[in-house]
């Protein structure tokens, strides 16, 4: 439907310091926290396959997938065009990124040359979000400890982040407030199915993409990070159930030095996710996820 570009005021002190909303039965599907850093060139297959050995009790199972593109959070530049074709000749093949995955799927390592990536994903109905604080943060910082104690073993060379990212994906599935994708209305606060005349009807599907701008608690105001959220139309693979797939992504560069600096940033793009999921959604949505003030 469109795509805008917020300047995101910043949160009081106070605002960031007041317990975060919460929900007794959230959408979300899956939770990613991610650190990408300058590419380690000396990382290659053979060495992912002994930093496998590091993880193999805890995840079992291993996929190789494409490596993803560098994403960096610029400002005062105009945005690059998506979906824009780039050529670029290699001497060899890149260097897959490499899924370490526990036994039943729902947690997973992602590592190649310049990122670090840990998921927690819903695999079936019995799946329950651990929660960040409890679970989420925590094993990130243990395993992306134990990754950076490799590369210094190993001599990979020095851990230099350059990007944090928070990604939460939810799925709102129909018959939950609301029964077609013309309904987004019903679950967004800034989608208005309204027009100035009587032609155009129900839209069959509806898809929203904004940004916000973070800003630096610490440099006045001075941009950190992006908040991008996605809304879009879909359904459910297992039955073609109609639902909404919301993502919310925090992006920009680490709050200071080091791994601390890396949860830094991912601690103020969490806050900014989950204070962004609320104003975005609906107060009706709200009761039926058991929201708690």
């Amino acid at each position: 439907m469109g795509q805008a570009e917020g300047k995101g005021k910043a949160m009081p002190v106070n605002d960031m310091e007041i317990p975060l909303p919460d929900f007794t039965d959230p959408p979300v599907i899956e939770v990613a926290l991610s650190v990408q850093f300058d590419a380690l060139s000396a990382l290659r297959t053979p060495q992912l396959g002994l930093l496998w050995q590091e993880f193999r009790k805890e995840f079992p199972a291993t996929e190789e997938h494409p490596p993803l593109e560098p994403v960096i959070e610029r400002f005062g530049v105009r945005p690059t065009q998506e979906g824009a074709v780039r050529v670029e000749m290699l001497r060899r093949p890149p260097t897959p990124r490499c899924w370490f995955l526990n036994k039943d799927g729902t947690e997973l390592i992602q590592i190649q040359q310049d990122r670090f990536v840990r998921n927690w994903r819903k695999v079936g109905d019995k799946s329950t979000y651990p929660r960040y604080e409890d679970h989420v943060r925590p094993t990130f910082q243990r395993d992306l400890k134990r990754f950076q104690a490799f590369l210094q073993r190993e001599q990979l060379g020095d851990l230099k982040p350059n990007q944090c990212e928070v990604t939460y994906v939810n799925h709102i599935p129909a018959g939950q407030g609301w029964q077609e994708h013309g309904d987004l209305g019903e679950v967004i606060t800034v989608f208005q199915r309204s027009f100035s005349d009587s032609f155009l009807d129900i839209p069959e599907d509806a898809r929203l993409r904004l940004r916000f701008l973070i800003p630096d608690e610490d440099q006045a105001g001075k941009p950190i990070g992006r908040l991008h959220i996605e809304i879009r139309s879909g359904f459910r693979s297992n039955d073609k159930h109609p639902l909404f797939i919301m993502t919310l992504t925090a992006r920009g560069a680490p709050c200071g030095d080091g791994i601390d600096g890396v949860l830094g940033f991912l601690d103020l793009g969490r806050k900014w996710i989950v204070r962004g999921f609320v104003s975005i959604t609906t107060r009706k949505m709200h009761k039926l996820w058991g929201g708690k003030k």
